[in-house]
């Protein structure tokens, strides 16, 4: 059976931490509990403990459905790709003051695709000799 990689800490059986902060899965917090408590619980609900925040002291557990976890997994993602990449990409574009219609027309088309992806765009105008 391959390993599936999730977009969390740790999903299922395998805590590394005694004492753990759950919250069910309608978000109520059940207050620090030890390992095998969460585990119980997490089998008697038919859950899975799913690692929020690790850096907190207990770190953060949440028992949450396999729906729940593929709508998070989908959330990610999501907001992920929607997050902008670090610094500022700067487009420029140059043509001369004598430039054809439709040549006008396809850098005109090129600039607004960059603007519509959120670049810097700079035109500079070259005079025609």
């Amino acid at each position: 059976e391959p390993k599936t990689k999730a977009a969390f800490g740790s999903v299922g059986r395998r805590i590394p931490y005694r004492i753990l902060h759950v919250i069910n899965q309608d978000g109520e917090s059940l207050g620090n509990m030890h390992r095998a408590e969460a585990l119980k619980l997490m089998d008697q609900h038919d859950l899975k403990l799913v690692l929020l925040c690790e850096n907190t002291e207990p770190p953060v557990y949440r028992l949450m459905t396999g729906q729940q976890i593929h709508e998070e997994q989908l959330r990610r993602a999501e907001k992920k790709k929607a997050s902008p990449k670090p610094g500022t990409y700067t487009k420029e574009l140059s043509f001369s003051s004598a430039i054809a219609k439709n040549d006008l027309e396809t850098k005109t088309k090129q600039i607004a695709q960059w603007i519509e992806k959120k670049y810097h765009v700079k035109v500079t105008i070259r005079q025609a000799k």
